[in-house]
């Protein structure tokens, strides 16, 4: 597996794949997962948290120190200082790294966008979920070249899957 970047609108299934991809990897895992809060604060907008990819769930923190913002369909809030403490720090780990998902709340985190787009042009395997925006920072992501860019919807979800495993497999 060299370079996959899962590209699609929210809901078709990205994090799913990854995480059922995540699972059967042979070595290590590091980079973040991104987690969305399903009860909305006092303002209405749902907090998003960043925690490092290899932390398991039943592990994971939710406290300002990992807020990467909060929104709902129409307006958002971000953490950006969040953003460039933790994420260059998460994407520095061995193995596989996950970038599980970059979005819209990375905007203005200059220090983690410059981590992100070395990582891509680095050695390292790399697979991220990536939202489908015309974002300036989604439309790099996607641009790297020698990434692969796989759009997924619930149609072909599951031959990506397959499509994904095999190369897994012949990967290790």
């Amino acid at each position: 597996m060299d370079k996959i970047l899962i590209c699609g609108p929210r809901g078709v299934g990205k994090s799913t794949l990854i995480r059922r991809l995540t699972a059967l990897y042979p070595g290590p895992v590091s980079g973040f997962v991104t987690k969305r809060e399903t009860v909305a604060d006092g303002e209405g907008l749902f907090p998003i948290y960043i925690h490092p990819a290899a932390c398991p769930e039943a592990r994971r923190q939710y406290g300002p120190e990992n807020l990467i913002g909060r929104c709902d369909s129409r307006r958002s809030v971000r953490c950006t200082p969040v953003f460039d403490d933790w994420g260059p720090r998460l994407l520095e780990g061995p193995g596989l790294l996950l970038m599980d998902e970059l979005g819209f709340l990375e905007r203005d985190a200059h220090r983690f966008q410059e981590a992100v787009l070395a990582a891509l042009q680095g050695d390292q395997p790399v697979l991220a979920a990536v939202k489908n925006r015309n974002d300036p920072f989604l439309q790099a992501v996607r641009g790297v070249p020698g990434v692969r860019v796989l759009y997924i919807t619930r149609e072909n979800r599951e031959g990506l899957f397959r499509l994904l495993k095999r190369d897994l497999a012949q990967a290790e």
